[in-house]
């Protein structure tokens, strides 16, 4: 399969057609577990755009020596790797982020959108065009993180980025495990409003 995309079409594809949270409804667990304020998703979403990147590249490498029997084993390995890459530089050079974040860090082995895409396009695809698929899905789900963890942090603590701007807590509820689903529901239902909204523009069906 050969790609026809430019790099940032493949960025804009990620971030917005196929948002790994809103769109694709991928990696959930982080979406609702962690995404309280907009650090913690900003730091989630740097871990996860890492080792989108650095695994899709990987796979595009040796794409051609990965026998097809083995490549979901070979893609938990190398996404594994990564993890523990990122997992060790986290601990080292900003604990403070890494305590927060805790086992999240960890899961992102599990976190569906990179075996997803490494599947269905670094293993197919150049190096130069799996980085920029990656990164797109990368950013796609940093923005998703940050956007719920502002509307979070803001409707919940009446702050953003740890700063006060309201004065009082609006609704306590958003800070709680369970407005994490009403979020990405709300956010879900506006992204396709959108799209829906861009088609009629365009005239299209």
């Amino acid at each position: 399969m050969a790609n026809d995309k430019t790099s940032m079409q493949l960025i804009a594809r990620g971030i917005l057609a196929e948002n790994p949270i809103f769109k694709l409804a991928l990696s959930m667990c982080p979406a609702v577990g962690i995404s309280t304020t907009v650090m913690n998703g900003f730091m989630l979403g740097v871990a996860v755009l890492f080792v989108q990147v650095f695994s899709s590249m990987t796979i595009s490498i040796f794409k051609n020596v990965i026998h097809p029997r083995i490549r979901i084993p070979t893609y938990t390995l190398t996404i594994a790797t990564w993890v523990t890459v990122i997992d060790l530089v986290l601990a080292a050079y900003l604990p403070d982020a890494y305590a927060k974040m805790g086992i999240f860090v960890k899961i992102i082995v599990a976190f569906a959108i990179i075996t997803m895409r490494l599947e269905m396009f670094a293993c197919k695809e150049t190096v130069k065009d799996s980085f920029w698929d990656a990164l797109g899905m990368g950013l796609g789900f940093m923005v998703g993180m940050m956007v719920i963890g502002f509307v979070r942090e803001l409707l919940g603590s009446g702050a953003v980025m740890g700063y006060d701007v309201l004065g009082f807590k609006p609704l306590l509820f958003f800070i709680l495990p369970s407005a994490g689903f009403f979020v990405v529901g709300l956010m879900m239902g506006f992204f396709n409003w959108i799209e829906l909204y861009y088609k009629r523009k365009k005239g299209v069906k």
